[in-house]
Protein backbone atom coordinates (compact mmCIF):
# COMPACT_ATOMS: atom_id res chain seq x y z
CA UNK A 1 0.00 0.00 0.00
CA UNK A 2 2.83 2.10 0.92
CA UNK A 3 4.73 1.57 -2.33
CA UNK A 4 1.58 2.39 -4.48
CA UNK A 5 1.01 5.72 -2.56
CA UNK A 6 4.91 6.48 -3.34
CA UNK A 7 4.83 5.32 -6.68
CA UNK A 8 1.33 7.38 -7.60
CA UNK A 9 2.80 10.62 -5.65
CA UNK A 10 6.26 10.11 -8.35
CA UNK A 11 4.09 9.93 -11.10
CA UNK A 12 1.58 12.82 -9.82
CA UNK A 13 5.24 14.78 -9.86
CA UNK A 14 6.44 13.99 -13.46
CA UNK A 15 3.07 14.74 -14.70
CA UNK A 16 3.12 18.34 -12.20
CA UNK A 17 6.75 18.83 -14.41
CA UNK A 18 5.19 17.75 -17.80
CA UNK A 19 2.06 20.20 -17.08
CA UNK A 20 4.76 23.05 -16.00
CA UNK A 21 6.35 22.55 -19.65
CA UNK A 22 3.50 22.02 -21.91
CA UNK A 23 1.12 24.99 -20.16
CA UNK A 24 3.35 26.96 -17.64
CA UNK A 25 0.91 25.50 -14.88
CA UNK A 26 1.45 27.35 -11.81
CA UNK A 27 -0.30 24.80 -9.43
CA UNK A 28 2.10 22.22 -10.66
CA UNK A 29 4.74 24.18 -9.87
CA UNK A 30 3.10 24.81 -6.49
CA UNK A 31 3.23 21.27 -5.52
CA UNK A 32 7.08 20.44 -6.92
CA UNK A 33 7.21 23.82 -4.53
CA UNK A 34 5.98 22.25 -1.65
CA UNK A 35 7.94 18.69 -2.32
CA UNK A 36 11.40 19.43 -3.52
CA UNK A 37 11.80 23.13 -1.73
CA UNK A 38 12.36 21.33 1.66
CA UNK A 39 14.26 18.60 0.12
CA UNK A 40 16.51 21.25 -1.40
CA UNK A 41 16.92 23.14 1.81
CA UNK A 42 18.06 19.70 3.73
CA UNK A 43 20.43 19.32 0.58
CA UNK A 44 22.00 22.67 1.43
CA UNK A 45 22.38 22.22 4.88
CA UNK A 46 23.98 18.80 4.69
CA UNK A 47 26.63 20.32 2.65
CA UNK A 48 26.90 23.49 5.08
CA UNK A 49 25.49 23.34 7.98
CA UNK A 50 23.94 26.89 9.52
CA UNK A 51 23.67 28.11 5.82
CA UNK A 52 19.93 29.03 6.09
CA UNK A 53 20.22 31.97 3.50
CA UNK A 54 21.78 29.78 1.15
CA UNK A 55 19.97 27.02 0.89
CA UNK A 56 17.00 29.53 1.07
CA UNK A 57 18.73 31.16 -1.99
CA UNK A 58 19.30 27.67 -3.49
CA UNK A 59 16.12 26.04 -3.38
CA UNK A 60 14.14 29.34 -4.85
CA UNK A 61 16.94 29.39 -7.51
CA UNK A 62 16.12 25.54 -7.94
CA UNK A 63 12.32 26.41 -8.48
CA UNK A 64 13.07 29.04 -11.32
CA UNK A 65 15.08 26.69 -12.73
CA UNK A 66 12.25 23.94 -12.87
CA UNK A 67 10.19 26.49 -13.94
CA UNK A 68 12.34 27.68 -17.19
CA UNK A 69 13.63 24.26 -18.07
CA UNK A 70 11.02 22.24 -16.88
CA UNK A 71 10.83 21.37 -20.91
CA UNK A 72 13.99 19.94 -20.70
CA UNK A 73 13.02 16.95 -18.72
CA UNK A 74 13.16 13.61 -20.33
CA UNK A 75 11.75 10.28 -17.60
CA UNK A 76 13.74 8.35 -20.04
CA UNK A 77 16.97 9.78 -19.27
CA UNK A 78 16.74 10.29 -15.73
CA UNK A 79 14.37 9.85 -12.24
CA UNK A 80 12.57 13.70 -11.53
CA UNK A 81 14.16 13.29 -8.16
CA UNK A 82 17.92 12.37 -9.98
CA UNK A 83 17.18 15.72 -12.92
CA UNK A 84 15.83 18.52 -9.69
CA UNK A 85 19.29 17.26 -7.69
CA UNK A 86 21.26 17.50 -10.56
CA UNK A 87 19.66 21.04 -10.63
CA UNK A 88 20.36 21.86 -7.19
CA UNK A 89 24.03 20.61 -6.86
CA UNK A 90 24.61 22.93 -10.21
CA UNK A 91 22.81 26.26 -8.41
CA UNK A 92 24.50 25.48 -5.45
CA UNK A 93 28.21 25.35 -7.28
CA UNK A 94 26.65 28.40 -9.34
CA UNK A 95 25.90 29.92 -5.69
CA UNK A 96 29.19 29.25 -4.22
CA UNK A 97 31.64 30.58 -7.09
CA UNK A 98 29.36 33.84 -7.66
CA UNK A 99 29.79 34.42 -3.83
CA UNK A 100 33.32 33.79 -3.00
CA UNK A 101 34.35 35.95 -5.97
CA UNK A 102 36.23 38.98 -4.66
CA UNK A 103 37.13 42.34 -5.38
CA UNK A 104 40.96 43.13 -6.27
CA UNK A 105 43.07 46.11 -5.72
CA UNK A 106 45.75 45.22 -7.61
CA UNK A 107 47.31 46.73 -10.71
CA UNK A 108 48.65 44.61 -13.59
CA UNK A 109 51.15 47.19 -14.32
CA UNK A 110 52.81 46.79 -10.33
CA UNK A 111 51.90 43.19 -10.68
CA UNK A 112 55.95 42.24 -10.16
CA UNK A 113 56.98 45.32 -8.23
CA UNK A 114 58.96 44.55 -4.96
CA UNK A 115 58.70 41.58 -4.54
CA UNK A 116 60.56 39.92 -1.44
CA UNK A 117 61.83 36.44 -0.95
CA UNK A 118 62.98 35.02 2.01
CA UNK A 119 64.46 31.77 1.07
CA UNK A 120 67.37 34.29 -1.22
CA UNK A 121 69.05 32.14 -3.95
CA UNK A 122 70.85 33.85 -5.61
CA UNK A 123 70.39 31.73 -9.05
CA UNK A 124 66.47 31.56 -8.06
CA UNK A 125 66.45 35.28 -7.65
CA UNK A 126 68.10 36.00 -10.82
CA UNK A 127 66.20 33.60 -12.71
CA UNK A 128 63.06 35.23 -11.45
CA UNK A 129 63.98 38.84 -11.75
CA UNK A 130 64.44 37.75 -15.72
CA UNK A 131 60.52 36.01 -15.84
CA UNK A 132 59.42 38.88 -14.29
CA UNK A 133 61.13 41.84 -16.63
CA UNK A 134 60.14 39.48 -19.38
CA UNK A 135 56.14 39.06 -18.53
CA UNK A 136 56.24 42.87 -17.57
CA UNK A 137 57.28 43.42 -20.90
CA UNK A 138 55.62 40.89 -22.43
CA UNK A 139 52.31 42.96 -20.92
CA UNK A 140 53.59 46.08 -21.54
CA UNK A 141 53.73 45.29 -25.02
CA UNK A 142 49.51 44.00 -25.39
CA UNK A 143 47.23 45.75 -27.19
CA UNK A 144 45.34 48.04 -23.45
CA UNK A 145 42.06 45.74 -24.38
CA UNK A 146 43.52 42.54 -24.17
CA UNK A 147 45.31 43.67 -21.04
CA UNK A 148 42.46 44.70 -19.49
CA UNK A 149 40.56 41.70 -20.49
CA UNK A 150 43.78 39.76 -18.51
CA UNK A 151 43.75 41.71 -15.00
CA UNK A 152 39.98 41.09 -15.10
CA UNK A 153 40.20 36.94 -15.39
CA UNK A 154 43.76 36.54 -13.75
CA UNK A 155 44.07 39.27 -10.82
CA UNK A 156 39.82 40.48 -10.04
CA UNK A 157 39.26 36.71 -10.40
CA UNK A 158 36.39 37.15 -12.69
CA UNK A 159 34.47 34.59 -15.05
CA UNK A 160 34.71 35.51 -18.78
CA UNK A 161 30.98 35.98 -18.50
CA UNK A 162 31.48 38.34 -15.59
CA UNK A 163 33.99 40.60 -17.18
CA UNK A 164 32.14 40.31 -20.85
CA UNK A 165 28.96 41.81 -18.59
CA UNK A 166 31.41 43.93 -16.65
CA UNK A 167 33.18 45.27 -19.99
CA UNK A 168 30.23 44.99 -21.98
CA UNK A 169 31.33 42.78 -24.66
CA UNK A 170 30.34 39.38 -25.86
CA UNK A 171 31.18 36.59 -24.43
CA UNK A 172 33.27 35.44 -27.12
CA UNK A 173 35.37 39.16 -27.70
CA UNK A 174 36.23 38.04 -23.96
CA UNK A 175 37.57 34.86 -24.32
CA UNK A 176 39.28 35.43 -27.45
CA UNK A 177 41.21 38.54 -26.18
CA UNK A 178 42.32 36.42 -23.23
CA UNK A 179 43.41 33.52 -25.59
CA UNK A 180 45.15 35.98 -27.66
CA UNK A 181 46.93 37.73 -24.98
CA UNK A 182 47.85 34.54 -23.44
CA UNK A 183 49.57 33.68 -26.53
CA UNK A 184 51.40 36.86 -27.07
CA UNK A 185 52.49 36.72 -23.41
CA UNK A 186 54.15 33.04 -24.13
CA UNK A 187 55.50 34.72 -27.12
CA UNK A 188 57.33 37.34 -25.32
CA UNK A 189 58.43 35.31 -22.81
CA UNK A 190 60.08 32.97 -24.87
CA UNK A 191 62.31 34.99 -26.65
Amino acid sequence: MERATKLQSDEQRIDDMFAIAEHKDQAALARLFDHYVPKVRAFCLAKQPGANLMADDIAQEVMIRIWNKAHTYKKESASLNTWVFTLARNARIDYLRKNSRHQSDIDPEYLWQNVIDENADPFKDAQQKRDQERIQQGLDKLPPDQKQVLAKVYLEGKTHKEAAEELSLPLGTIKSRVRLALHKLTIYVKR
